[in-house]
C-alpha cells in the first residue's frame, strides 16, 4: 500500500512539474504575428441570360457539390459531434451495442466466462452436424450478417 502511495505522489509531482515548465516556458515565447486579413472575394457579376434566338451551346453552369466519396461517409458516420475529428469515445461508441449484448449482468465489465459462453453459443449454433468441428460453409454462417441497404427511390 506504501509503495502506492509512493508511486502516485511521484507521478502527481512530475505532471505539476511538467505544468509550471510548460506555463513558464509559454510565458517566455513571443506571440506570433498574425497576416492580415485575405483580400475579399471579387463582386460577383450576374450569369448572363440566353437569348431565346441564340445558337449554340449553353452557356456553363456552376459546378454542384461532389457526393461524398465512401471514406468520407465512414468518416461522418464515427465522427458523432461532427467537429472533423474522431475521439476514442466516438469511435468505440459504435461497439457499446455489441458489448452491452455480451455483458450479462450488466456491471459493465465483460468477464471471461461471459466471452466463452457467446463465443460457444455461437459455435454451437454453427456446427449444424454437432460433431464438434466448422466445415467451411458451416464457418461461413459465423459470418455477421450484413444490413439490407434500402433501395434508392429515385
Amino acid at each position: 500500500m506504501g509503495r502506492l502511495m509512493v508511486g502516485g505522489m511521484a507521478a502527481l509531482l512530475l505532471v505539476a512539474g511538467g505544468l509550471f515548465w510548460w506555463e513558464g516556458r509559454a510565458s517566455h515565447q513571443p506571440l506570433p504575428q498574425l497576416a492580415s486579413a485575405p483580400p475579399p472575394p471579387p463582386e460577383v457579376e450576374s450569369l448572363p441570360e440566353g437569348d431565346a434566338d441564340a445558337v449554340g451551346d449553353a452557356p456553363p453552369m456552376p459546378a454542384e457539390a461532389s457526393p461524398q466519396s465512401r471514406e468520407q461517409k465512414r468518416f461522418a458516420r464515427y465522427d458523432r459531434n461532427r467537429d472533423g475529428v474522431i475521439t476514442r469515445i466516438e469511435m468505440l461508441g459504435s461497439r457499446t451495442k455489441a458489448f452491452k449484448a455480451l455483458d450479462k449482468d450488466g456491471d459493465n465489465l465483460l468477464s471471461f466466462e461471459e466471452w466463452a459462453v457467446a463465443t460457444s453459443d455461437r459455435f454451437g449454433g454453427a456446427d449444424v452436424d454437432k460433431d464438434g468441428k466448422l466445415t467451411p460453409t458451416e464457418f461461413a454462417a459465423t459470418a455477421p450478417k450484413r444490413a439490407v441497404k434500402a433501395k434508392c427511390k429515385c
